[in-house]
């Protein structure tokens, strides 16, 4: 009847990672605010007595765990904030700390692909919070959290070393690739309509 529109959701919320509001999901599945209230009845129902849970606050959802196992949840959270963060994680965290906040797309333009998986384990470490984007409401920032800040014995994000010159090399290269896209852009433009002034002459 819904079209399976409750297993849709949870696909979309599983890959997110993150709350998306019911206005959102509207948008995305181009169907109204109360038929998405009503697949998320649906989910919850659904998911009853798993692992996993659905997590409301205001108009956005998310998915959780369940309570009934919190412990092992703890357990496996504490194991992962003494863990080696890795190669991603530690370019990752760099790019929020020298360049934040930033947004998880400016994110991900930087490294060059997705990193919403590394991002969220950024955030269970405590390492970086998301704040509402200002610009706009439908988005998050990234940046370092106090609790890094101290944890680094820093008063203030500027005191990272050499904080101006990696944040204005940081910037020199997202001005470059973006001068790279706009000229690949423009050649392709001017090709294309290189093309079409000169078709290719009709042989039989």
């Amino acid at each position: 009847m819904n079209d399976n529109l409750e297993k849709k959701i949870e696909a979309v919320l599983f890959w997110k990672g993150e709350p998306v509001s019911i206005k959102k999901l509207s948008q995305i599945f181009e169907k109204t605010e109360e038929e998405i209230s009503s697949a998320l009845k649906i989910l919850e129902t659904n998911l009853s007595g798993r692992g996993i849970v659905l997590v409301f606050k205001e108009d956005e959802v998310t998915l959780g765990t369940s309570k009934e196992f919190s412990d092992i949840i703890d357990k496996l959270t504490k194991e992962e904030l003494v863990r080696d963060l890795g190669k991603a994680g530690l370019e990752t965290l760099s790019i929020i700390i020298y360049q934040g906040p930033l947004s998880r797309a400016e994110i991900d333009y930087i490294r060059g692909v997705q990193s919403n998986f590394i991002v969220r384990n950024l955030m269970i470490r405590g390492l970086i919070e998301k704040v509402p984007n200002p610009k706009d409401q439908r988005s998050f920032l990234y940046k370092p959290t106090f609790e890094m800040l101290s944890f680094m014995g820093l008063s203030k994000i500027e005191d990272m070393p050499s904080y101006s010159e990696a944040r204005a090399e940081i910037e020199s290269y997202k001005n470059t690739q973006m001068k790279q896209e706009e000229a690949e852009a423009v050649k392709d433009l001017e090709s294309e309509m290189e093309s079409t002034e000169n078709p290719t002459p009709y042989t039989e």
